[in-house]
């Protein structure tokens, strides 16, 4: 099989409470996410993932084709309960009641693909050996929220600067961070100011989410893109849409282009809860749509 990226994460079960202290059930992970988007956008890739036996279930809402799932073994799963505060949904408070099986070099699969997507969770899902590993084959993608989110015995969860970033950053083609998480990293809240540091520590291009725009950075120039969700309700999972959808769009365009697909990609997601299961005409119907500002001579 040819592949644009793997993907290797653990799927969670998320307990999602609202502002109004709605309960909902669902599934979610980074590669349940990041995989949707891929796939919409005509990108071939593959997931690995560990879940417990009780647990096989939640590979049903992965959208991707069932032979393009790797199951291993594992003698736990990961469980979320996520506390929103706020009917946008920025602000909330997040516990993990049950952590997964950590991921080990041994579980870096030898495939014909591009890129290797590091989707975790939190901080212990990965070890740095397995960037190095991976970097060897493939052009390493990592989300930085399972190198910053850590875990209290008590399952409460707090964010702290990744060690081990300036030994590490050096083996990551494509980083992706929040304004937040970017602030923590570098210590500045202007995200030009931290795409510029983490580019300098060595990744090689970054990206950047924020509630308002999503920006990327290759050393040169800056490029921003705005979000233009008409409603929030599908918010939960918009860096992992968002990312997924860039770096597979950059095996095959350049920076704007790859920036406008995944920018409308992810705000079209926003409209609908869960993980995104539209196609890559409608995402091109979106950008006619809602950005024909955006455009600049891109050819759909």
């Amino acid at each position: 099989m040819k592949y644009d990226a793997v993907m290797i994460g653990h799927i969670s079960l998320d307990h999602n409470i609202d502002h109004l202290d709605n309960e909902a059930e669902v599934i979610g992970g980074a590669v349940t996410f990041s995989s949707a988007s891929a796939y919409a956008l005509g990108h071939r890739t593959l997931v690995v993932t560990k879940l417990a036996p009780e647990d096989k279930k939640r590979l049903d809402a992965l959208v991707i084709p069932k032979e393009d799932i790797r199951l291993l073994p594992a003698s736990s799963s990961t469980v979320m309960r996520n506390k929103y505060f706020t009917a946008d949904k920025e602000r909330r408070k997040c516990r993990c009641e049950s952590v997964g099986t950590p991921f080990s070099v041994d579980d870096i699969p030898d495939e014909d693909a591009k890129i290797f997507h590091f989707a975790g969770l939190i901080y212990g899902d990965f070890n740095n050996e397995m960037i190095k590993k991976a970097a060897e084959k493939y052009d390493v993608a990592v989300d930085v929220q399972t190198l910053l989110r850590h875990r209290n015995d008590d399952g409460s969860m707090y964010f702290e600067d990744w060690k081990d970033k300036k030994e590490m950053l050096p083996y990551i083609k494509y980083l992706k961070t929040d304004a937040a998480e970017a602030e923590i990293m570098t210590g500045t809240e202007n995200r030009k100011e931290a795409a510029k540091m983490l580019f300098d520590m060595g990744a090689k291009e970054i990206l950047i989410t924020h509630n308002t725009e999503v920006l990327a950075y290759d050393g040169k120039e800056f490029y921003t893109c705005p979000i233009r969700a008409r409603n929030l309700s599908g918010r939960t999972g918009r860096g992992d849409t968002t990312f997924a959808a860039y770096y597979c769009e950059r095996l095959y365009g350049d920076i704007p282009q790859a920036l406008l697909f995944a920018t409308a990609t992810v705000s079209n997601k926003m409209e609908t809860p869960g993980a995104y299961r539209g196609t890559r005409e409608d995402v091109i119907n979106y950008i006619r749509e809602l950005y024909p500002d955006c455009l600049n001579g891109i050819t759909l």
